[in-house]
C-alpha cells in the first residue's frame, strides 16, 4: 500500500503540528501524538497555538489513520497549553513514558514560561502526571529521547534562553535527569529528534527552513553536515512548505520522517502532517520528499 499525502489532518481543529509516531508493544497498531492546535478559531494572533491539547491518530498500518481524541492531561486549574509530545517505552517498568512541553494559560503572541512535564501510562491513553522538569531554565520545550548502547536515557530538548540551542541531559531510570550541556548550538532551532540508522546517530533540528542534520559516532559529540532537509516545496498535495518539526521512526533498515506543513496560503495556521522516506547516500542523510513510499514495516 501506498502512504497517501497528507498523511494526516486533524478532522477537528485542522491543526495537526510536532508529530510524533509510536507502535504499541502489545497489538503493533501505530499511534501518532500531536500538537493539536486550533487552526480553525478566528482567535488573535497565535493564540491557536495556545490552549492546545495532544491530539491522538490510530493506524493498523501505518498508511490510513483515523482521529481517537485527545488526551487529558490536566493537573492544576486552568485551560492550558500541550505541545510537542515524545513517548518511549520503558520495558524496564513496562510503562510509556512521555514528555510534553508545558505552559500555564494561553497567550496572544509567543510568551509565557515553559517547563517539559512527565507522564506515564501503561495502554498510551490514560497518563499519570510524575512531574516537572525544568533543568534551570524557565522557556524549554521540545522533548526527544533516546536509549544508549549502555542503557541509560538521553533526552533532547530547546532551551530557549540559551540562544535556543539544542540542550541535553542524562537519566538512569527516565524519572531523574542530569543537565549535560549543549548539544547543537550553532544556530537556533527547535523540535530536536535523534535515532540511529545506516549505522550512524543523527540529530535532526528544525531550522525554520527544513531541517538541519547532525551525525555522530558516540550519539554525544554531533557534526552538521552541509546539506539540510526538507528545505525546498514538495510536490504532493498539501506538501508545498517547508518540512516543519519532525519525528523519525526506523523500521528494519528504512527509516522515515514524520512532519507538519502549512499547505494554505491563503490561511496560514492550517497545517498537515507528511511522511517521507530517508536515505543515507555516500554518507549523507538525504530525503526525496516526492517519492512513493511502500508502507512494508519490518521491524
Amino acid at each position: 500500500m501506498k502512504v497517501p499525502a497528507p498523511l494526516y489532518k486533524d478532522p477537528i481543529y485542522d491543526g495537526a503540528a510536532d508529530p510524533m509516531v509510536i507502535r504499541k508493544e502489545s497489538d503493533g497498531k501505530f499511534y501518532m501524538f500531536y500538537t493539536q492546535r486550533r487552526a480553525n478559531q478566528q482567535v488573535e494572533n497565535v493564540s491557536y497555538c495556545y490552549g492546545t491539547a495532544i491530539g491522538v491518530a490510530e493506524s493498523s498500518d501505518g498508511a490510513r489513520w483515523h482521529y481517537r481524541g485527545a488526551l487529558d492531561l490536566g493537573f492544576e486549574f486552568g485551560h492550558n497549553t500541550y505541545w510537542a509530545p515524545e513517548i518511549v517505552y520503558s520495558p524496564d517498568d513496562g510503562l510509556y513514558h512521555m514528555y510534553v512541553s508545558y505552559i500555564v494559560g494561553v497567550y496572544a503572541d509567543w510568551e509565557g514560561n515553559a517547563s517539559i512535564e512527565h507522564y506515564t501510562s501503561a495502554n498510551l491513553f490514560y497518563w499519570d502526571h510524575v512531574g516537572s522538569l525544568s533543568f534551570g531554565s524557565a522557556r524549554i520545550i521540545d522533548p526527544c529521547c533516546f536509549r544508549l548502547p549502555n542503557g541509560k536515557w538521553r533526552m533532547w530538548y530547546k532551551d530557549e534562553y540559551q540562544n535556543s540551542a539544542t540542550c541535553y541531559a542524562d537519566s538512569d531510570d527516565l524519572y531523574t535527569w542530569e543537565y549535560r550541556g549543549i548539544a547543537a548550538g550553532d544556530q537556533p532551532q527547535e523540535g530536536p529528534n535523534v535515532f540511529e540508522f545506516a549505522g550512524k546517530y543523527w540529530l535532526i533540528a528544525d531550522i525554520w527552513k527544513g531541517q538541519a542534520v547532525y551525525s555522530s559516532d558516540d550519539c554525544e559529540h554531533f557534526v552538521r553536515q552541509k546539506t539540510d532537509i526538507l528545505v525546498e516545496d514538495g510536490l504532493r498535495r498539501n506538501d508545498n512548505y517547508r518540512g516543519a518539526h519532525a519525528d523519525v521512526f526506523v523500521a528494519g533498515d528504512r527509516a522515515f520522517i514524520v512532519y507538519f506543513t502549512h499547505p494554505d496560503p491563503d490561511y496560514h495556521p492550517r497545517s498537515a502532517v507528511q511522511m517521507a522516506e530517508l536515505k543515507v547516500i555516500d554518507g549523507i542523510l538525504t530525503c526525496d520528499r516526492n517519492a512513493e513510499i511502500d508502507c512494508d514495516w519490518r521491524f
